[in-house]
């Protein structure tokens, strides 16, 4: 029976039955580009996201993972290594590209440690593997071996592997038009805006088309799960879903706020995790590759920054970490740290603005420009503007239970002092201990390289554009 007609019998079945699990089960991760919570299982009532939902069905479902930066290469920088982006120097946006940095000792790849236990490593490729995938990487260092092959079928008989599928959905570029051509798309009417968005047309439709973009991307997952039954491969594959950074849209991805670094994450392994099971402790995508690296009976040579999330096997940390650091031509240092309740950010730069000039944001964000155009106006109210504003606060304190949407600074309120003390303290500790680069300056040849790369992709957005 196909994987389609078992999940319309029951959709809420278990995506792959219980069968007897190896001792080294085959590894899969599913990473979607820029796909952030907006997703049916984690409670988003106007996409349709079956695949998704029922790898988190037929698995775990962490409700509180986040990358540990709000940017594609220095989060994958991250939880390629097990290692936070600013222990490695890898901090800044699509950097080293040209200088062949190296991940200084004892800093290793995940599939180094995983190809010496044993395993076959690839990074999956349309022109390999049929599938809708892209082979990213997006490292910010060189590596002269990060995968053995781009299909898990160029494996020796009987050789276990670890695979990822890099989807390109949601990111922004093709896949916001090609998802326009779905047959159902969500009604930019019935978005409800967080309150630092004004309510205008473009914004509703910006939004609704990251909406239809990320049911494009539940489209690829069941490509990539479908190839896995067509080979015999689901009892035997351990798969992990989750995104890269939060949602590209604006005071999203690149930033610190919750919907830059909040990720889905979901585990389909049966042998360790309960059909239908929900874990709220805090979590980061360091974890996706010490859980790794446990199921498939590897061990680093040197300890990583990530958890196991095996039940019983860490305790849950009361506080996460993440980071932005240069992003395009846009300079900026910020560090936060979170716990269940609060956020706190600090902003090393605050006399950089949010909106400085960034070509990625400034070509792909019609939010943003609709928005400089009603600042300008006089027509956002105090929420709204706080984005547009000439600079950032030092520090921002937000109480996510009282305020979700993070729009209540409550930096230097006498009743938080406790608080913002408390986890001032703690980031200060997590930067020392961690060896916190972010300090240190770029060289003048890797911001000649920024400037020289946005002017190349403005040049190209003007051409897409004629």
């Amino acid at each position: 029976m196909t994987l389609t007609r078992r999940a319309c019998l029951a959709g809420s079945l278990p995506l792959m039955r219980r069968a007897a699990a190896p001792s080294r089960p085959n590894i899969l991760w599913i990473i979607g580009d820029d796909l952030g919570v907006e997703v049916g299982c984690y409670g988003n009532k106007l996409v349709e996201t079956p695949n998704m939902d029922r790898v988190a069905n037929g698995g775990v479902r962490f409700t509180t993972c986040h990358s540990t930066g709000p940017v594609c290469s220095s989060s994958r920088s991250g939880f390629q290594t097990g290692l936070y982006q600013t222990t490695t120097g890898t901090e800044h946006h699509r950097s080293h590209r040209k200088d062949g940095y190296r991940l200084p000792a004892p800093a290793r790849l995940l599939t180094d440690v995983l190809r010496e236990s044993g395993y076959f490593t690839c990074n999956l490729t349309r022109a390999a593997s049929g599938l809708p995938v892209t082979g990213k990487t997006d490292f910010n260092f060189a590596s002269a071996r990060a995968f053995d092959g781009a299909d898990w079928r160029q494996r020796a008989a009987g050789q276990p592997f670890f695979a990822q599928a890099c989807l390109q959905p949601p990111h922004k570029g093709p896949a916001f038009p090609l998802a326009r051509k779905r047959k159902r798309l969500v009604d930019p009417s019935r978005i409800e805006l967080p309150p630092y968005y004004p309510d205008h047309p473009v914004i509703r439709d910006e939004f609704a088309n990251y909406l239809d973009a990320v049911q494009l991307a539940d489209d690829y997952v069941g490509a990539v799960l479908r190839a896995l039954e067509r080979d015999n491969l689901l009892d035997s594959t351990a798969v992990f879903l989750f995104g890269d950074n939060g949602r590209c849209l604006p005071r999203g991805k690149q930033w610190l706020y919750e919907p830059g670094t909040h990720v889905p994450l979901m585990i389909h392994w049966p042998a360790a995790f309960r059909a239908g099971s929900v874990r709220e402790d805090l979590t980061t995508l360091l974890d996706v590759g010490a859980t790794t690296l446990r199921l498939a009976g590897a061990k680093a040579a040197s300890p990583l920054h990530g958890r196991s999330l095996l039940a019983g096997e860490s305790r849950a940390p009361e506080a996460i970490f993440t980071a932005r650091d240069r992003s395009g031509v846009a300079v900026d240092r910020i560090r936060a740290v979170r716990t269940k309740r609060y956020r706190l950010i600090r902003n090393f730069m605050p006399e950089r603005p949010y909106t400085q000039h960034n070509a990625y944001i400034e070509t792909e964000y019609p939010t943003q420009a609709v928005m400089k155009e009603l600042h300008a106006a006089g027509r956002l109210n105090a929420v709204q503007s706080q984005f547009m504003a000439p600079r950032k606060p030092e520090i921002e304190l937000y109480d996510l239970n009282a305020d979700p949407h993070e729009a209540q600074n409550l930096a230097g309120s006498a009743a938080h002092r406790k608080v913002q003390r408390d986890l001032l303290g703690r980031l200060e500790r997590w930067q020392r201990e961690t060896g916190d680069k972010g300090a240190e300056a770029e060289s003048p040849d890797e911001l000649a390289q920024a400037r020289v790369d946005d002017a190349a992709y403005l040049k190209r957005a003007g051409r897409n554009r004629e």
